[in-house]
Parts: structure tokens; C-alpha cells; sequence
């Protein structure tokens, strides 16, 4: 734990605000974002929590911005995939090879996986709107930018295909995050009752699945 002493001029605020988000980055690799709480936070980062709310909002304020910073990491991740993908490929299995690479590259982030699954319910709630504008035009560039990275791997569909085919996926990403990561009281149940395990989901073959259905229905036929 470091001790700050008072932050006088904006490069000092500047640097207490990145030790606050570094320290809260590092917490989301130890504990989801649920035990995620301001005073563990504010004891770690070595400023009182009314310190701490000087520079955000909230607890959900510093998560979200992190959520913003981890989607913009995943987009670089995504161009990276494409661009490995054989341009000569037919259509088919370049779909397949982007599903991968979704797959993939989000797999590859547990962090952004449980920031997503707790965005509308939790992040984006408790915050003002000036965060939630910083975060809504972040996501906005970010998800402009995999549109781009889509129609790269497959302009067959055109922007409006990968329209269709980026957000959900997003989403279903999170959706699915929660549901592979049971509670230790489900993952009992679960093991107690052998007749439950067609609802048990495994994060990477499920959202494979449900990618390669959505995206189906977006090529042209």
C-alpha cells in the first residue's frame, strides 16, 4: 500500500487517479467485479475513500472507465486476429475464422468478460453523466472500429452485417460469462444432481455456438 500526501497540481491528480485505476485493475485479477468494493480499494490504493471519490464518481465510475480501457485492449486484439486470416479463404471458413477469433481474443480477457456482464446492471448505474458520456463515446469508437475490423475479415456482409453481428456479440459474451461461472452453491447443485448438466455452460464452446448461429443469419445467401 502506498500513502499518498495531498495532490497539489494536475499533474499530481493525474497521477493519483492512475494509481486508483491500476490498483482497481489489479483487484479484478484476484476477485470478480461484485467483491470489488471502494474501502478494500481506498485501503490498497492508500488514500481515504473520500479521497478517492475527489477523482471518480464512484466505485462503478473507476470499473467502467476500466471497462472502457479493456474494450479498447480487445479491439487491438481482434485487428490483430483478422489480419492473420488468410485472404484467400473462402467465405465460409473466413466466418468460421472470425468466430474464432472472437471467441478467442475474449476468452483471452476474464477481466472484460465479468466488466461486461455487470455493465447495465451494476457500472452504469451510481455514476454521473459526464462518466457515462466518456464511457458511451469510448464504446461508440471502440465498436465503430470492429465494424471496420468485421467487414475487413468479410465485406460480403457489408457494414451493415457486422452491425448486426459486433454488439450482440458484445453482449452475449457477457450474458454468457456470468452463467459459465456459477456460485460455489450452484456448482454443488450441479455436481449433486447429474440430471442438471445440460444447463451447466462452458464459456467457450457456448459462445462459439451462439456466434456462429448469429453470424449464419448476417451472411448473404
Amino acid at each position: 500500500m502506498t500513502t499518498f500526501q495531498r495532490a497539489r497540481s494536475e499533474e499530481q491528480r493525474a497521477v493519483r487517479r492512475q494509481a486508483i485505476l491500476a490498483t482497481a485493475a489489479e483487484m479484478l485479477t484476484e476477485m470478480p467485479v461484485s467483491d470489488v468494493s471502494l474501502n478494500e480499494l481506498s485501503r490498497r490504493v492508500g488514500l481515504a475513500k473520500s479521497n478517492v471519490l475527489k477523482y471518480f464518481d464512484s466505485r462503478e465510475a473507476i470499473l467502467l472507465e476500466l471497462s472502457g480501457t479493456e474494450l479498447l485492449a480487445w479491439v487491438d486484439d481482434l485487428a490483430a486476429g483478422v489480419a492473420a486470416m488468410p485472404s484467400s479463404a473462402s467465405l465460409a471458413e473466413r466466418s468460421a475464422l472470425l468466430v474464432e477469433v472472437v471467441v478467442s481474443s475474449v476468452s483471452a480477457r476474464p477481466v472484460l468478460c465479468d466488466l461486461i456482464s455487470a455493465q447495465a446492471s451494476v457500472l452504469e448505474r451510481n455514476i454521473s453523466t459526464e462518466t457515462a458520456l466518456a464511457f458511451k463515446r469510448t464504446a461508440a469508437g471502440a465498436f465503430e472500429r470492429m465494424i471496420e475490423i468485421v467487414t475487413i475479415a468479410l465485406p460480403e456482409i457489408g457494414r451493415e452485417g457486422a452491425m448486426r453481428f459486433i454488439p450482440p456479440a458484445s453482449m452475449l459474451a457477457g450474458a454468457l460469462w456470468t452463467h459459465a461461472h456459477p456460485t460455489p452453491a450452484m456448482i454443488c447443485a450441479f455436481d449433486a444432481d447429474p440430471s442438471l448438466a445440460p444447463l451447466r455452460m462452458e464459456f467457450e464452446p457456448t459462445l462459439r455456438e451462439h456466434l456462429t448461429t448469429l453470424l449464419t443469419g448476417v451472411l448473404p445467401r
